[in-house]
C-alpha cells in the first residue's frame, strides 16, 4: 500500500508537470521558430532580471515554506508579506534601472513569479498534491493559450505581460492564506537560521539559473543568447522528472519518510536522458529549428549536467528535509561562482560552446561537494 500512495503521489505532482511542461515548451519550440535568435534572446534577457530580482525579493523560499507547511507550523502567511511587500518595492526598482518597452511588464511578472513560489511552496508542504497539479496545469494552459493570442495580435512585444496574467491563480492562494492565518513576526526570530540559509541559498540558486542569460547577452549578443536559451529550453524538458521528483521527495525526508529504490530508479533514469540529449538533442535542433546553428553544439555538451543535476536534486531533499541548508547555501555558491567565472573566461575564448562547458563545470563542481559533505557531515553540517 505504501508504494501505491507513493506512485500516486508522485503522478500526481508528475503529471502536472510534465503536462504543464510541454505545453509550456510547445510554445517557446514554437515562438523560436517564428521569431529571429536576437529577439528570442531579447526575451530572455529581461525574464532573466525579473527572475534574478524575484530571488531578491523571496524571503519566504519554496524549500522554506515546504518544510514548514509540512510541520504544520504557520509561518506562512507572515513570509509571504514580507515577500510580496519585497517584491513590489524591487519591482519599482526594475522599472526605473531597465528603462524600455518591457520595464512595466518586467515589474508586473518579477511580482507574479515571487507569488508563483509562496503558493507553491505552501501547496508542496500541505502535500495537496492534487491541488499542486491543478494550479500548474492552469498556469502552463494560460501560458500556452495567452502566450498564443499575445503573440498573434500584439507580437513578441507582448509575451512577458501574457506570462505574468498566466499566475492569477497564484494571487487567490496566497490571499487566502492570507485570511487563513495571521501575520505572527515572533515565528521568525527562533527560526532564522534556518530561514536565512535557505533564503541565501535560493537566491544563489535563482542567480545561477538567470546570471547566464544576464552575462551571455553584453558578453556574446542577444542572437547567442537567443541559442543559448533554446538549449536551456531542451534541458529543462530533459530535467522534468528529477524537478518532479525532489518536490515529491523534500516533505517526504521533512518528515522523516527514506525513499531509497526510488532515488536508485531517477538517476538510472537521468544516464539514458543524457544519452538521448547527446545524440538525438541536434538532430531536432537541425530538423525544426535550422535558424538556430548555434544551439546544436551546445545542446550536445549541456545534456551532460542531467546526471550531476538530478544526483544533486536528491541530496539537496536530504539536506534541507533535516534542516541542514548550510551544505546547500555552500554548494550553490560554489556553482554561481564556477558560473560565472567559467562564463567569462571560456565563453570569451569558445563562445556558446564555452558557456556550455562553464555550466558542466559548475554543475559538476556542485555535486562534487555535497559528496563530500554527505561523507564528512559531522565537520560541514
Amino acid at each position: 500500500m505504501a508504494g501505491i500512495k507513493i506512485i500516486r503521489d508522485i503522478s500526481a505532482i508528475g503529471g502536472a508537470d510534465i503536462f504543464g511542461t510541454a505545453m509550456s515548451a510547445v510554445f517557446w519550440f514554437y515562438l523560436a521558430s517564428q521569431i529571429e535568435p536576437s529577439s528570442y534572446g531579447e526575451i530572455g534577457w529581461f525574464l532573466g532580471i525579473a527572475g534574478l530580482f524575484s530571488g531578491i525579493a523571496l524571503f519566504g523560499t519554496a524549500n522554506t515554506l515546504t518544510v514548514y507547511a509540512a510541520k504544520k507550523i504557520q509561518i506562512q502567511s507572515t513570509l509571504n508579506f514580507i515577500s510580496l511587500t519585497a517584491s513590489v518595492i524591487l519591482s519599482f526598482i526594475v522599472i526605473v534601472l531597465f528603462p524600455s518597452f518591457y520595464t512595466i511588464d518586467v515589474g508586473i511578472i518579477l511580482i507574479a513569479y515571487v507569488i508563483n513560489t509562496l503558493a507553491i511552496g505552501d501547496l508542496l508542504g500541505r502535500k495537496q498534491y492534487a491541488n499542486y497539479s491543478k494550479y500548474t496545469l492552469v498556469q502552463k494552459g494560460l501560458t500556452l493559450g495567452l502566450g498564443f493570442s499575445f503573440f498573434y495580435f500584439f507580437g513578441y512585444e507582448s509575451i512577458i505581460f501574457a506570462l505574468a496574467i498566466s499566475y492569477v491563480l497564484h494571487f487567490k492562494r496566497i490571499f487566502s492564506i492570507f485570511k487563513e492565518m495571521k501575520i505572527n513576526f515572533n515565528l521568525i526570530k527562533p527560526r532564522i537560521g534556518f530561514i536565512g540559509n535557505n533564503y541565501f541559498m535560493s537566491m544563489l540558486t535563482i542567480a545561477s539559473g538567470q546570471v547566464d542569460k544576464i552575462v551571455v547577452a553584453p558578453l556574446l549578443g542577444f542572437a547567442i543568447l537567443g541559442n543559448y536559451s533554446l538549449a536551456v529550453q531542451v534541458i529543462g524538458v530533459m530535467l522534468i522528472l528529477p524537478s518532479v521528483f525532489q518536490k515529491y521527495l523534500l516533505p517526504q525526508e521533512s518528515t522523516g519518510v527514506k525513499n531509497r529504490k526510488p532515488k536508485i530508479i531517477v538517476i538510472v533514469f537521468s544516464v539514458f536522458v543524457t544519452i538521448f540529449g547527446i545524440l538525438v538533442g541536434p538532430i531536432l535542433i537541425n530538423e525544426f529549428f535550422p535558424k538556430f546553428t548555434e544551439a546544436v553544439d551546445a545542446i550536445r555538451i549541456m545534456s551532460v549536467i542531467v546526471i550531476p543535476t538530478t544526483i544533486s536534486l536528491v541530496l539537496e531533499s536530504e539536506f534541507l528535509g533535516n534542516e541542514k541548508s548550510r551544505v546547500v547555501l555552500i554548494g550553490t555558491a560554489i556553482l554561481i561562482t564556477s558560473l560565472i567565472i567559467g562564463m567569462i573566461i571560456l565563453g570569451s575564448l569558445m563562445g556558446i560552446e564555452g558557456i556550455a562547458y562553464s555550466l558542466v563545470i559548475a554543475h559538476t563542481a556542485k555535486l562534487g561537494f555535497y559528496l563530500i559533505a554527505k561523507k564528512f557531515s559531522a565537520h560541514i553540517l
